[in-house]
């Protein structure tokens, strides 16, 4: 992994300063600490900073090919570059690294954009074609690395972090109320959309070429799911579990391609103890290990994490958070992530992150996309069991949810329910309830100001669901293609993965979001991922080849930290409450500070009633976590240093 930056003249050939770009590089040091460099001329200017994984001494970028008329800056990884390499040497390229970004400028001399279809991996790319003056930027199929653009002053600028593009000093940060409805109805952030007016990300599977001073999106891969009824089946699925076996033993085997010392994250589900176990048996030694215990503020997966270190026979490395940990943390988290976060959870993992940067590792594996590729969740479930009571009751059952959502946010809404018909083709993944009982509940602390900005905007226009085939799908293959759309990305990816791990320059790699095994699951009858109400059904039968029954049978349990409670206890600390102040409340504008006081008194009085419990916890802790980065970012509401960007100096700085 790496930090990439850039700019475009999109108004002629200027000159970008070398001084600007370095500015950009140096705010997002902490992914590249082992070198920087740049390139630069008239009208284009590249920059990188390095995390050195493959190839450490020769993997300098910007790199370009013979002719220096390609220049590439690439952040990831393409886990088939050996064979690539191979490949273009057969096709008489010369190569002057083992690095995988040399690889880029010479799939673009063989295929152009087509390139694209043979980058396999987790990347962001720009790549520029300086004869036909055009610039590629490109985005990995599930958005596992992020690129963020924006124009400013005839500049096309884009980073890998928000903090690059301020740093420019050509963009002054400003906020973007539909980047906070997003999280108030979605739980996570866009795909696309930020937190800041102007400022957008490459969408995932897609790449923007730029000629001319014309943006135009191209999309290269969309996860697609066969009609219902045309699924893979077969009598004896004994066939597909070894193909799946097969498919995620090539996964990790790629994933452990580097020159550095590889570690794994372990819960001790069954998701990332197979990981675990997989990689130790490919690397012919086990695979250090690293988890977490919580302190009473949230379930304790310790036991089963050092019984799934001890089945792998991996050294175990255990971070114990308390709540006041989690909340000490947080304003470093939404530094990192550069926007408000739901999940607090997302804090302990930036503070695992951190030990194992500690420890002496850059890459470790994670079992994050299981859930998203074999139905998880509990309300794939929950989905399940209401089709089965549909079919017997369902204008009952439509009356009760609709009773049941008003009840979670304790009134009737103004402003209704959101219509989804068109954004979702019709479809209503299993997620929809939460959404829209949480999207209601923006009404119990949004300000008269907060919805006049909104207008009659809709989120779900920002969902970037874009196949109308998902009609045609299994009920199951169209929430999973949404939880791939929204949760992956803006959450797992973002907030839970990129973020997080590279504020302490630690790549993690997703043996489940390989190519080859997302097609594999997108294929299979959703039995095989939803066996009655058996998740992971396939996953599991895989599992038993390598681990203990209890293990690959073990019932999921979501890694999840307390919510609000972390924040609003007696322990809180002193910025929580200036945040919450009804001054500070007011000045940021997004909320009513009445109805945040009258949501915080409600908390106290529904303390086991669900759903309204959670809906008050989710929002409360949404509410905080506005506010804090609202300070952050655009200073005011309590006593901690707010964020600035130093034009010249080495580290962004904080007043």
């Amino acid at each position: 992994m790496c930090g990439i930056v850039g700019a475009l003249d999109l108004t002629g050939v200027r000159e970008f300063s070398r001084d600007r770009l370095l500015a950009m590089t140096r705010a997002i040091a902490h992914r590249g600490p082992d070198d920087e460099h740049v390139h630069l001329e008239p009208g284009l200017a590249l920059g990188v900073r390095r995390l050195s994984i493959i190839d450490l001494p020769h993997g300098r970028q910007p790199i370009a090919n013979e002719a220096k008329d390609v220049w590439v800056a690439f952040n990831g990884e393409l886990f088939d570059y050996p064979e690539i390499r191979q490949e273009l040497l057969k096709r008489g390229h010369h190569m002057l690294t083992r690095c995988d970004t040399e690889a880029w400028v010479h799939l673009y001399e063989d295929h152009g954009e087509k390139m694209f279809d043979f980058a396999r991996g987790q990347f962001a790319v720009a790549l520029w074609d300086r004869k036909n003056h055009t610039l590629l930027l490109g985005r990995d199929r599930v958005g596992i690395c992020p690129l963020y653009y924006t124009i400013a002053e005839g500049w096309l600028l884009w980073a890998s972090e928000v903090k690059s593009l301020f740093s420019s000093g050509l963009v002054t940060p400003k906020p973007d109320t539909k980047g906070i409805d997003y999280l108030f109805n979605f739980f996570c952030a866009g795909a696309t959309r930020t937190f800041f007016e102007g400022i957008t990300l490459v969408p995932p599977g897609q790449y923007i070429r730029i000629k001319d001073s014309q943006l135009r999106f191209c999309q290269y891969w969309d996860l697609d799911f066969p009609n219902a009824g045309d699924e893979r089946r077969l009598a004896d699925p004994t066939p597909l579990i070894e193909e799946l076996d097969s498919l995620l033993d090539k996964a990790v085997q790629k994933r452990l391609r580097c020159d550095v010392p590889v570690a794994s994250y372990v819960s001790g589900g069954v998701d990332s103890s197979l990981i675990l176990g997989m990689g130790s048996r490919l690397n012919k030694e086990p695979l250090p290990a690293f988890t977490i215990s919580l302190n009473k503020v949230g379930h304790d997966e310790r036991s089963k994490s050092e019984e799934a270190a001890a089945v792998c026979g991996s050294h175990l490395t255990t971070l114990t958070l308390d709540a006041s940990q989690i909340a000490a943390a947080f304003p470093e988290l939404i530094l990192a992530a550069e926007g408000p976060i739901l999940d607090t959870s997302c804090s302990a993992l930036m503070q695992l992150a951190a030990l194992v940067n500690q420890k002496g590792y850059k890459v470790v594996l994670t079992g994050e996309g299981a859930d998203e590729a074999f139905g998880g969740y509990f309300c794939f479930k929950a989905q399940k069991m209401s089709e089965n009571v549909r079919q017997w009751f369902g204008p009952t059952l439509s009356r009760m949810t609709r009773k049941l959502t008003q009840y979670s946010v304790h009134r009737k809404p103004r402003h209704g329910l959101i219509d989804t018909r068109d954004a979702l083709y019709g479809a209503r993944p299993a997620q929809q309830f939460l959404y829209e009982t949480v999207g209601l509940a923006r009404e119990s602390v949004y300000s008269e100001s907060m919805w006049e900005s909104l207008g009659h905007h809709n989120p779900y226009d920002d969902l970037e669901i874009r196949n109308p085939r998902i009609k045609h799908w299994h009920p199951l293959n169209q929430s999973l293609y949404v939880g791939y759309k929204v949760m992956l990305p803006g959450l797992l990816m973002l907030s839970k993965g990129d973020r997080v791990a590279m504020h302490s320059s630690v790549e993690t790699r997703y043996p489940y979001l390989d190519e080859d095994v997302i097609a594999f699951c997108a294929s299979i009858d959703p039995k095989y991922k939803l066996y009655g109400l058996t998740e992971k059904w396939i996953l599991r039968k895989v599992a038993a080849k390598f681990l203990p029954k209890n293990i690959a049978n073990r019932r999921k349990i979501s890694f999840s930290t307390h919510l609000s409670s972390i924040f609003l206890d007696k322990n809180r600390p002193r910025w929580v409450d200036q945040l919450l102040s009804y001054e500070s409340i007011k000045k940021a504008g997004y909320f009513d500070p009445n109805k945040v006081a009258r949501e915080r008194m409600l908390l106290a009085n529904y303390p086991q009633i669900m759903p309204r419990q959670f809906v008050l916890d989710a929002v409360l802790t949404t509410v905080v976590s506005t506010q804090l980065w609202h300070h952050l970012f655009f200073g005011g509401l309590c006593d901690l240093p707010v964020w600035t960007p130093k034009l010249r100096n080495d580290e962004e700085g904080f007043v």
